[in-house]
């Protein structure tokens, strides 16, 4: 396939090339934590300057590079980058990571130092000129000096309290976008259809249709959630995070709670459908009781008495109907 390609082999570079390309990758990198540093500074203001040490770290090493292609090359450097080089690393792009979490984005920029480190490593050992392979192993070392530079800024300034509320504010930002509206999902799909579910059951005892209902009643209910909870909250003011992921948490556990229930019904003898239904239902209560005890500090006994109790109502209601 490399026959096929446009870019070229890391083989194939220059002395000259190789050096261009760890300038214009370092002064990416520099841009890249730069971005991170920006995107965490008001929330995790600690990290931030984590990040910012990095970048001047990146800055001083590209400067360094350049003053040696000065002198052995020129002022004039040519213009190569990641992409025009085939098997070099790549850069996911910060539109993507900046909608990870704190602890991922830390992660990548752990990854970022690995992956330079070792493409040079490797590249060393792939090179019989002297010269260039002293070249590539002063950048492996380089990138190794950048994790341990890493290492002493949050020491510096990453403390064991700042760590502490940092993470219990991305806890806390994770309850707001992904298990509050998720767990409103769940409970609306688990508990709003048992009523349609169980009274089509009991009213035609045909698992098919009642299964037919399920489906559409759990579909219908986590596309109306979804798209009531991304409409009603824009996330600026109230600080709940971006309106399409909480959408997309409480559309899917809506649907997910309401097929839980429906999905038995695809077994043809009624009674056997019926009796792993309710046991599913009996689970998906509980479930939802311990989720709000676990992340909404709700006490375990309100929690089971508000659900349990509620879901046995509508599942009442719903047979109570159906068998009428």
């Amino acid at each position: 396939m490399q026959f096929f390609s446009s870019r070229k082999r890391f083989s194939d570079l220059t002395e000259q090339e190789i050096l261009a390309l760890a300038i214009s990758s370092e002064e990416d990198d520099a841009q890249i934590y730069r971005n991170y540093a920006e995107r965490l500074r008001e929330e995790y203001p600690d990290t931030a300057r984590i990040f910012d040490g990095m970048a001047q770290e990146e800055d001083e090493h590209r400067r360094q590079l350049i003053e040696l292609h000065k002198q052995r090359f020129g002022p004039v450097i040519p213009l190569i980058r990641r992409e025009h080089v085939a098997g070099f690393y790549a850069r996911r792009p910060v539109w993507l990571v900046e909608n990870l979490g704190i602890d991922q984005i830390r992660a990548e920029a752990e990854a970022m130092e690995r992956q330079a480190e070792h493409f040079y490593l490797a590249a060393a050992k792939r090179t019989t000129d002297a010269a260039t392979r002293k070249l590539l192993g002063d950048l492996a070392a380089a990138e190794a000096g950048h994790q341990h530079a890493a290492d002493e800024l949050a020491e510096e300034h990453l403390t064991d309290d700042a760590r502490a509320a940092e993470d219990r504010h991305a806890h806390r930002q994770f309850v707001l976008t992904w298990v509050q509206p998720g767990l409103a999902g769940l409970m609306d799909g688990s508990v709003s259809t048992l009523a349609p579910i169980f009274a089509t059951a009991f009213a035609t005892q045909d698992t098919w249709t009642t299964f037919q209902v399920g489906v559409a009643a759990s579909v219908g209910a986590g596309i109306s959630m979804g798209f009531t909870e991304a409409a009603s909250d824009d996330g600026e003011l109230s600080g709940r995070g971006s309106p399409w992921k909480r959408g997309l948490a409480s559309g899917v556990m809506t649907t997910v709670g309401g097929l839980g229930h429906a999905m038995p019904y695809l077994i043809p003898h009624f009674w056997t459908a019926t009796a792993i239904a309710a046991l599913i239902v009996f689970v998906e209560l509980w479930a939802i009781a311990w989720i709000q005890n676990r992340y909404m500090e709700t006490p375990f006994h309100r929690a089971v008495f508000q659900v349990v109790l509620g879901g046995a109502l509508v599942l009442a209601a719903g047979v109570l109907i159906g068998s009428g």
